[in-house]
């Protein structure tokens, strides 16, 4: 680790490929992903991990990157929704489903509904689809075409 007059210079392996950035420490991963790396997908809605549009996939599970201090990103493996590069079931089902209106939150909900897949490769029980879609918040669309989405993405219907 290399320091600059109070910041210092971190790798985060984002979408498999590694990136040096200078952060001070209370930069928040949120940030540094969109002001550095030029990775907008996340979205600063709440900023303190209400709404879900921020949200990342860290080591497999969705996390709240306004709730992430970019030191602690360090040393593990950061999934965007730029990295799903459009070739996640879950995208296809939203855009089948018309899952989303103004997009705002739309990022966030890919990132969740993805990682559900990742950590549930199989259809699981309606509750545990609940518990995780809970995480995030849509103020534009019902959330009954985002459900259907997420039965679609297990569905292959998406693809």
């Amino acid at each position: 680790m290399v320091r600059y007059e109070g910041k210092t210079v971190i790798t985060l392996n984002v979408n498999g490929q590694p990136h040096e950035v200078m952060v001070r420490p209370a930069d928040l991963l949120l940030d540094v992903l969109r002001e550095q790396l030029g990775l907008t997908g996340a979205k600063p809605g709440c900023k303190n991990g209400d709404c879900g549009a921020c949200t990342v996939i860290i080591d497999g599970w969705p996390a709240k990157s306004c709730l992430v201090l970019a030191v602690e990103a360090e040393g593990h493996v950061i999934l965007t929704v730029e990295g799903l590069e459009g070739k996640a079931p879950i995208q296809k089902s939203f855009v089948k489903d018309n899952a989303f209106q103004c997009g705002y939150c739309t990022s966030g909900f890919l990132m969740v509904c993805h990682a559900l897949q990742m950590q549930h490769p199989d259809m699981p029980e309606e509750h545990v689809i609940e518990e995780w879609l809970q995480s995030n918040i849509c103020r534009c669309t019902s959330y009954q075409e985002i459900r259907r989405a997420v039965h679609g993405m297990y569905n292959n219907k998406g693809l």
